[in-house]
């Protein structure tokens, strides 16, 4: 039986992985620098010192990880001036666990400011107990710290939790920290490793709803 559910927030409440995708390549431009294919991969899911260590892989050891990552942040502060569009169940997920009084977290890689953002421009940050940012830890996702502190700060043990994520890195976090790890597949399509490590896998966040709903979660 589940007592808590923490959602991821990019690629799993809202439709934004595709638009951060976008902005690597007029990020790294501003800095002098050219797109590597495949560093959107690397870096979904990331904040911190993960994310750090996977630019110091694709820009070498000596490159101004914080530069880039200020300037990813400028342009997804211009693209994503209106809130943006939300993934499809979440309103019915969000309304069944509250009908249920299942307390809800959002633990995300995001900076808190985008996180507020999102949430407040749809009306939903109401819903959510407890919201943690990848900003508050040295090391986020794959790390499951921020999970850990989601949990904790809901009362709830990490096997009566659920996690709700998208991105390979946040499956690997959930599993790591012991949590009833669900992958809902954005840009990222499951693999044999993330088959390895999640309870289960729902096309979206309605079949969430109707896994909990039937008690298969």
């Amino acid at each position: 039986m589940t007592d808590s559910v923490i959602f991821d927030m990019d690629g799993l409440m809202f439709d934004t992985e595709r638009v951060w995708a976008t902005l690597w390549e007029p990020a790294l431009a501003t800095l002098g620098l050219s797109y590597k294919e495949g560093l959107d991969v690397a870096a979904r899911g990331t904040a911190g010192d993960s994310m750090r260590a996977v630019l110091r892989q694709f820009y070498g050891p000596g490159c101004d990880t914080d530069a880039i990552m200020e300037a990813l942040h400028a342009q997804a502060e211009i693209a994503f001036q209106a809130p943006p569009p939300k993934k499809p169940g979440l309103d019915e997920l969000i309304a069944w666990l509250e009908a249920q009084h299942i307390p809800m977290a959002v633990a995300s890689s995001s900076r808190m400011a985008s996180i507020r953002h999102h949430l407040d421009g749809w009306g939903l940050t109401h819903y959510f107990k407890v919201i943690v940012s990848g900003e508050q830890f040295s090391a986020s996702k794959p790390n499951p710290e921020i999970f850990k502190r989601a949990a904790e700060a809901l009362g709830t043990q990490p096997g009566r939790t659920l996690v709700l994520e998208d991105s390979y890195n946040g499956v690997r976090a959930g599993a790591r920290g012991g949590f009833v790890t669900v992958m809902v597949p954005d840009l990222s399509p499951a693999d044999d490793e993330m088959r390895r490590l999640y309870t289960a896998e729902c096309k979206d966040l309605h079949e969430v709803k109707q896994m909990l709903e039937t008690g298969r979660l």
